[in-house]
């Protein structure tokens, strides 16, 4: 790779630039790439990034998205999985499974779909951790009822 001789940074460090997809724009199979989104055509496949994706009004994905955040403003259906935040604007339509980080939803907004949040499932999972209850069975001393007519105790 090729290095920035005043910072010492490689160049792909300072990669910060944005793929946009274009409005009428039909794009069929899967994307992967380091840098982020902006989609304002139409994608049938999967997308996969570290970044972040933003679905414009006219954007639509049938398929997987895989991000660390997403704007939507248009369409999605299919499987979502955030390791951040989703947002919602009043214009999405959101359909299928969501696995989020973190949620935001504005009013007018359409989610229709199975929605986990990985955050509060790490709390959960870890709320008991270090700590054991030991449950040690009891034998009764005395009788649980008195012996009936006709019997001893």
């Amino acid at each position: 790779m090729f290095s920035d001789k005043k910072t010492g940074r490689m160049a792909s460090e300072t990669i910060s630039q944005q793929n946009t997809i274009a409005k009428g724009t039909v794009i069929t199979g899967d994307i992967i790439s380091e840098g982020d989104f902006r989609i304002e055509g139409s994608i049938q496949g999967n997308i996969k990034t570290p970044g972040k994706v933003v679905i414009g009004k006219t954007g639509i994905i049938n398929g997987t998205l895989k991000s660390a955040n997403a704007d939507i403003e248009g369409k999605f259906k299919g499987k979502l999985m955030l390791s951040d935040t989703l947002s919602l604007k009043s214009s999405a339509h959101v359909e299928g499974e969501v696995i989020v980080g973190k949620l935001a939803v504005e009013p007018g907004a359409n989610f229709n779909a199975t929605c986990s949040m990985k955050g509060s499932l790490k709390e959960s999972s870890n709320a008991g951790a270090g700590q054991q209850t030991t449950i040690k069975p009891t034998t009764p001393t005395t009788p649980t009822r008195p012996p009936e007519k006709g019997q001893t105790a």
